[in-house]
């Protein structure tokens, strides 16, 4: 397959198969599902930031007429005792994951849950929630890297020894874990520099911003079994965390993914589920669960605020000497910040001999990090990115030239140790020199940034089954929740492997007892991973389809072949003999004569996914009178590796990008002294929409993935990597500004022209 170069459904753009049902709003996203006796469950959470659980009286909630069930974190197995690691994109520790979903002996965040009602309305829920008894013992609440770090600072977890040192502590710390990749000689790199840039860069908490809220419909059945229906990234991810939590054999659970508004990382854990559960087992009742949109920003995973230190050497000609990269990676109220990951792709855009990057993972009082689309990647790229921009500046130099000057390409050993394939950052670069948006003329107050980015894209495991109806349609089976098009690309996999019509295929997400089981739908890797699956089946269905035809003419099935949907006798075995060839509508009209029906199924670990690298260009208008920056022209240029659905791609592309400038321009988390974040909603948090961005232009370069039967490579993450630093490049060359702390919002901007 791989040989082929034309093809007759990949790369093109047909109707999504999901459109019409979301269109005309027949589609069940999380909370529109409902079943017979539901009742409602509501959250009590923290209202402070730090402190201990000194006791919890649940009792006169349940004396509110309507309450059917309360729990708080005594209804559920020891934290300390949950054992496993839990699965999807970014690990996590199970105990951490308990004990962030129902808090224990202390809260640890504003936001934190400490208990739970089910009643007859939400309104009635609500009201129990007031008559809930807890006493806390408050604590100082640590909220930035500089308190959290400091030698004399609380602790929020006594028992939390930093890993990672050579050596390991004695004493508790509030930084979970240190991270070292390194290669060659930093001093004698230095050496041969002719310039360093030297200086530090922060990027603030900041929310995926989906559009939809989480939620959850939980039964329990009388034979103790249960059933989740909720929107999710990973019913199999659901399953397992949930079945942790609750300290059940994950057998006793149905998990049925729901439609999903949105997710980018921020949906492949839990919150809500063993809570639902946990309600509707005490209660006999389903129970169902919404969070608010305050809820879902207190609450929920953002990704980590940063700060990075860039120590970059360069000779005249453009060629980095040395890099020495330090990150701080604030992990929310639990380990686990995106800071291996920021760490392993912060300079993977680049063959360099010499260089040193240490992270540090760090936990502070706010909701625990969860994924956020190329997790860790951006934070680091921002900082790189800028340094190189502003070694550009000084030395003269084009800075698309220097990126070529140092790009990774086949052969190039990555800082965390891989050798590269055949990758195309390179041709990303090289088609951003050759656009006319990297010549087209600027106005003053007008500038243009340039950045390149990297995310390694997954495998992980994925099942697929194909089954053939009796007029030769085709329904293709996943457990792979459809956030970027993955039914599409499914179906287009399928019909062109099979050699059938698009139209003819109807691709399904399914739960976890109908469907094989399938990691999350994160890490751009459901069209490589999830797709391989699905070609695997469809090529079993093909060998069935030849062994029936040999059998209904009375030849061996080496002696069939098959082409264009139909099979065919080889040249051999159709000499002389007047064989029409068959077509698979007709094998599967015939199948109970051959062998009864005609299915499949395939399941793999995904090994070989193909790094994913992009390369963007950013024009801004700075009004220096009120520092508002408007993004006036913006272009996305990547390696898809092959383009399944053409138009899904491009949407990628632009969805991440769009991401990024709000993060660069807006987004932020803000908190007071005591830790209550003060801009939970959509009206404070400012999230880019239309009316602040232009049409964003898409290059789709195509440098196949050798591991992938059509070439492809996953394209979600890596579209937000470059353009926080595009956005700064292009600040700094309209206004000479250099901002190297994010947001640049008018008022931070403001300062810094007035001080330049």
């Amino acid at each position: 397959m791989s040989a082929k170069t034309t093809y007759k459904w990949i790369g093109s753009s047909p109707v999504r198969p999901d459109g019409v049902d979301k269109v005309t709003g027949r589609a069940n996203f999380g909370a529109d599902h409902s079943e017979p006796g539901m009742i409602y469950g509501k959250v009590l959470r923290s209202p402070i930031a730090h402190g201990r659980i000194q006791s919890i009286n649940l009792t006169p909630a349940l004396q509110v007429p309507g309450v059917l069930a309360a729990i708080c974190g005594d209804d559920f197995p020891d934290a300390d005792a949950v054992q496993g690691m839990s699965s999807g994109e970014s690990p996590a520790d199970m105990r951490d994951i308990a004990r962030n979903v129902m808090a224990r002996d202390k809260v640890l965040y504003h936001g934190h849950p400490i208990a739970a009602v089910a009643a007859m309305s939400p309104e009635i829920a609500d009201e129990a929630l007031k008559h809930i008894q807890v006493t806390y013992e408050a604590l100082p609440p640590v909220l930035n890297l500089d308190q959290a770090m400091a030698k004399d600072a609380p602790l929020l977890h006594e028992d939390q020894i930093t890993r990672g040192l050579p050596k390991k502590p004695t004493q508790a710390s509030n930084i979970a874990a240190v991270l070292n990749l390194k290669r060659g000689d930093l001093e004698t790199g230095f050496s041969q520099a002719d310039i360093i840039i030297e200086e530090t860069y922060t990027t603030p908490t900041a929310h995926q911003g989906y559009i939809e809220p989480h939620a959850v419909i939980a039964r329990c059945n009388e034979d103790g079994r249960a059933a989740i229906w909720c929107c999710t990234q990973g019913p199999f991810v659901v399953r397992s965390l949930s079945a942790q939590v609750l300290g059940w054999d994950m057998g006793r659970i149905k998990v049925t993914p729901s439609e999903i508004g949105g997710g980018f990382g921020g949906k492949t854990t839990i919150y809500l589920e063993p809570l639902a559960v946990k309600l509707a087992e005490k209660s006999g009742r389903p129970v169902k669960m919404v969070m608010s949109r305050e809820d879902v920003f207190r609450a929920t995973g953002p990704t980590s605020a940063s700060r990075t230190h860039v120590k970059l050497g360069m000779n005249k000609a453009g060629k980095i000497t040395a890099a020495d990269v330090k990150l701080e990676c604030e992990a929310g109220a639990f380990k686990g910040s995106p800071m291996q990951t920021a760490c392993m792709t912060a300079l993977t855009c680049y063959d360099l001999e010499n260089f040193n990057i240490t992270g540090y993972d760090v936990v502070v009082n706010k909701p625990k990090a969860a994924a956020y689309r190329a997790p860790g990647a951006p934070l680091t790229a921002f900082a790189v990115e800028s340094a190189i921009d502003q070694a550009a500046k000084r030395l003269g130099l084009d800075p698309i030239d220097i990126r070529l000057n140092n790009a990774a390409k086949e052969g190039t050993v990555a800082p965390y140790g891989a050798k590269f394939p055949p990758i195309g950052l390179v041709e990303t670069l090289q088609a951003a020199k050759a656009h006319p948006h990297y010549c087209a003329p600027l106005k003053p107050n007008q500038g243009r940034g340039i950045a390149s980015g990297f995310w390694f894209n997954a495998g992980m495991q994925s099942s697929a089954a194909i089954n053939l109806n009796e007029n030769g349609t085709a329904t293709v089976i996943t457990a792979s929740p459809d956030i970027g098009g993955s039914r599409a690309s499914m179906a287009l996999m399928t019909a062109e492997t099979l050699g059938i019509p698009y139209a003819d295929v109807n691709a399904i997400v399914a739960d976890t007892e109908a469907a094989g089981y399938c990691d999350v739908t994160g890490g751009s890797r459901t069209t490589f991973a999830t797709g391989r699956a699905v070609i695997m089946a469809a090529e079993k269905v093909i060998v069935s389809l030849r062994e029936r035809a040999a059998a209904l003419w009375e030849l061996k099935p080496e002696q069939v072949e098959w082409r264009d949907g139909q099979a065919h006798p080889d040249s051999e075995a159709s000499a002389g003999a007047d064989i029409k060839p068959l077509s698979l509508a007709e094998l599967a009209l015939s199948a109970a004569k051959t062998g009864g029906p005609i299915s499949a199924k395939a399941s793999l670990t995904a090994q070989g996914a193909g790094g994913g690298f992009g390369t963007q260009i950013c024009d801004v208008e700075v009004d220096p009178e009120t520092g508002k920056t408007e993004i006036i022209r913006f272009t996305v240029i990547q390696d898809a590796g092959k383009a399944i659905h053409r138009a899904y791609v491009e949407g990628q592309l632009q969805g991440g990008a769009v991401q990024g400038i709000g993060w660069a321009l807006n987004e932020e988390y803000i908190y007071d002294e005591k830790g209550c974040m003060q801009n939970a909603s959509f009206l404070d948090y400012r999230m880019p929409v239309a009316l602040d961005l232009p049409m964003i232009d898409t290059v789709i370069v195509e440098v196949p993935n050798p591991n992938h039967p059509f070439g492809v490579r996953g394209v979600g993450e890596t579209p937000i990597v470059p353009a926080l630093a595009a956005v700064a490049n292009a600040i700094d060359s309209a206004v000479d500004a250099r901002m190297t702390d994010l947001p640049i919002n008018p008022p931070k901007l403001l300062k810094q022209l007035s001080t330049a």
